[in-house]
């Protein structure tokens, strides 16, 4: 029975019955392929080939592959609830609707809101960085032109805003359309990290990797009267030294790779498009997991084998080391523009699935009343053109107007905040509704939800203070949009309110 006020839920019949308003019908055209490389798409992008060797300089040394491997095993607790619940619950949305179930509609709002935080925010700060390296690749041409620009008092970064046009223009056209692109590019942005591997392999010297896991140092910042913002908060709550090396290091590092994995769980948005939600979902949640956490384990080890951790520091200039940085070592310099290219070329269908996911929470929302309900209009072409094309405005102003660094901060607090709800969701659901057919069931069930919940809040304590501070700004304002608008228009609450089963709150007209 759906409860009252703030705690309302919404029943999986009601949730899947919605999928059939003629005017916001998503068209079912995806399989586990098409899944499985959304997966792909979305999580291998610049971040392998960076990511790695400045984590590595700056945190965990050798140890960062079993970065890599404690921030997989996360995701896939989290992965294996995921899967039942998009199997369960075939509607657009992924955490926000499975908690609409679950927990009830403030909660929901909240995930709904963290995960606006995770892929609108996301899709900006790889826009910028497609820039960035379209800056790079553009030099090495010889060109002599730049995709940041000024327009009076405004510095403005049309390469951002052009790339995160140009895919949003792909989405509109069509869900199946982006995915054929998507898989092309796929195709060889994996098969250019595979070749760095190979390469890469030649140059290892197994003397980098002693010491595997450094002994602790003082912070970056600890010398120049820093506040402690930039630390862990679990090396503060326990006195550490810092975050740099040693046992905090490597824990530390775990919560900022984490960030690499973002985006295996947007295979869930698409469960209202997959054509057997109950087999393929599943599949390419699990699937695309698998494959990325082999990749990036295979590149930590490269790049650490290649170059001592202490030559994979910051500059003082405040570049980061890259994958790149390591060839460059041995003389290697034409896998420079190489890597270039590959990234570039790799972050388009980042930033494409990016903004699918996006746009398909702002559909599910904006369908249950709590956004603007204009958004949940679907084209002819079964898409959500309205809302992508809202998404895509967004990412490409913020992206080309703003500095993102700030905001890419937030990203992981909010994602492992949502991954901790699914996976309590999941032994909710169990014991509410026992009779419903799951086409996959989270094995030894409640131990690995349990795990997943711990293993994210474990990692959420190694992100820093600073993060911490401004997700609970974050968490604040969506709360007042929630009071403001969305508990006012409500589709639930006013079908409760026709069934006279709860009072209707004050509402604007």
């Amino acid at each position: 029975m759906p409860g009252n006020g703030l705690l309302r839920t919404k029943s999986i019949e009601q949730s899947i019955r919605d999928t059939d308003e003629p005017n916001s019908k998503l068209k079912k055209s995806l399989g586990a392929f098409d899944l499985t490389v959304f997966g792909v798409a979305v999580v291998v992008g610049a971040g392998i080939f960076s990511v790695a060797a400045s984590t590595a300089g700056n945190m965990a040394g050798p140890s960062v592959s079993l970065a890599f491997i404690m921030a997989a095993v996360t995701c896939g607790l989290a992965a294996l609830c995921y899967a039942e619940f998009a199997s369960t619950v075939p509607v657009a949305g992924s955490a926000y609707t499975f908690s609409y179930a679950t927990f009830g509609e403030l909660i929901a709002w909240i995930i709904g809101w963290d995960l606006v935080l995770e892929f609108a925010v996301a899709a900006s700060v790889i826009s910028k960085s497609w820039s960035s390296y379209l800056a790079e690749v553009l030099g090495l041409a010889g060109a002599d032109l730049s995709p940041v620009t000024t327009v009076g008092p405004v510095t403005v970064d049309w390469g951002a805003m052009f790339i995160a046009g140009l895919i949003t223009v792909l989405l509109v056209a069509g869900t199946k359309l982006s995915s054929r692109v998507n898989q092309v590019i796929t195709a060889i942005k994996v098969t250019v990290v595979l070749v760095v591997i190979v390469v890469g392999i030649g140059y290892v010297d197994s003397g980098n990797y002693t010491p595997f896991i450094p002994p602790a140092a003082p912070s970056a910042g600890a010398d120049a009267g820093a506040t402690g913002l930039d630390q862990s908060l679990l090396s503060v709550l326990f006195g550490g030294a810092g975050s740099t090396y040693g046992m905090f290091g490597l824990l530390a590092a775990a919560s900022t790779v984490f960030f690499a994995f973002i985006g295996f769980d947007i295979v869930a948005t698409a469960a209202e498009e997959t054509r057997d939600p109950k087999r393929d979902m599943p599949r390419g949640i699990l699937g695309s997991l698998v494959i990325v956490t082999v990749l990036y384990v295979a590149v930590s080890l490269v790049v650490t084998g290649m170059s001592h951790y202490t030559t994979l520091k910051d500059r003082p200039d405040g570049s980061s080391a890259t994958l790149a940085t390591a060839f460059a070592d041995h003389g290697v310099t034409w896998v420079a523009g190489f890597i270039s290219v590959a990234a570039m070329i790799g972050l388009m269908t980042v930033v494409m699935v990016l903004i699918m996911g996006q746009s398909r929470v702002l559909f599910a929302m904006s369908r249950d009343g709590l956004l603007p309900k204009a958004a949940s209009k679907t084209s002819e072409r079964g898409t959500p053109a309205r809302a992508t094309a809202f998404v895509g405005v967004v990412v490409a102003l913020v992206s080309g107007l703003f500095d993102t660094n700030v905001l890419a901060e937030l990203v992981n607090v909010g994602t492992l905040f949502a991954f901790a709800m699914v996976s309590v969701g999941v032994i909710v659901l169990r014991r509410t509704r026992p009779d419903l057919e799951r086409g996959f069931r989270t094995p030894f069930v409640p131990v690995v939800p349990v795990l997943a919940v711990l293993a994210c809040l474990w990692l959420m304590i190694n992100l820093t203070v600073f993060t911490w501070v401004w997700f609970f700004i974050w968490l604040v304002l969506g709360l007042a949009v929630y009071f403001a608008y969305g508990r006012r228009h409500s589709v639930l609450g006013r079908r409760l309110v026709e069934a006279g089963r709860e009072e209707q709150p004050a509402r604007a007209r």
